[in-house]
């Protein structure tokens, strides 16, 4: 199944009050295992970027003065988000100026049925705790040393496996369909990985049979039984 995670940077809360978008990055999921594909755009909004959002994404007017306009953008955003799930962290947010910005140039809207909002799911699954992005990387053990202002492609990136754990965890993805990609990430954005070893192709010998025997008797009540002697 293919999905989609995405997160937007903006110039403030509200596009119904003038706010608009100023970037977007979305990545790539099939059978919840991030394929290596990504979109991401950095949009001129045509207005002031206020300091406060400033100072939430760093993303300045000068900076943003070269940038397309989001009709510039559209075609390719479009294609790229296809009719799949689109996975958000407070997705009404995201869908309103997503919405919003393709109502604006006259659009199709993006279905509310596609909305997956990771914040719903992870007050369901721990209530009480804290929900944000950060606090839910903290508990799922994923590293944010990378994040140190909001950025929408870093942000959907974290989201994306901060939504397989939320989802399952990655034990998710041992299924035997023949078409679940293998992982493409960079080693910056790839989730740490648990060295196993792999099964050897030749029997216990009668030494390490012994060993193991005798391991188990020292074992009150062990969960599986002492081999029979050879």
């Amino acid at each position: 199944m293919r999905e989609i995670v995405f997160d937007t940077e903006t110039t403030g809360l509200s596009f119904a009050g003038g706010d608009r978008l100023v970037e977007i990055g979305c990545v790539e999921l099939v059978n919840r295992v991030p394929t290596g594909r990504h979109y991401h755009a950095y949009i001129n909004p045509q207005r002031p970027v206020p300091i406060e959002a400033f100072n939430v994404h760093g993303l300045s007017d000068r900076f943003l003065a070269d940038k397309p306009l989001f009709t510039d953008v559209v075609e390719d955003l479009i294609a790229f988000l296809g009719d799949c799930p689109l996975v958000a962290h407070n997705a009404t947010f995201d869908f309103g100026f997503l919405n919003g910005e393709l109502r604006q140039c006259g659009r199709p809207l993006v279905d509310m049925a596609r909305m997956v909002d990771t914040l719903t799911i992870a007050r369901t699954r721990h209530p009480g705790a804290k929900h944000s992005l950060d606090a839910l990387c903290s508990r799922y053990g994923i590293d944010l040393s990378a994040r140190q202002l909001h950025g929408a492609l870093l942000d959907a990136q974290l989201l994306a496996q901060v939504y397989v754990e939320l989802t399952g965890g990655r034990q998710i993805t041992l299924g035997l369909a023949v078409d679940t990609p293998v992982m493409r990430e960079t080693p910056a954005e790839a989730p740490a990985r648990v060295h196993v070893r792999p099964a050897r192709h030749f029997a216990a010998s009668d030494v390490e049979l012994a060993r193991h025997a005798a391991f188990l008797k020292g074992l009150e009540e062990p969960l599986w039984g002492v081999p029979a002697s050879s």
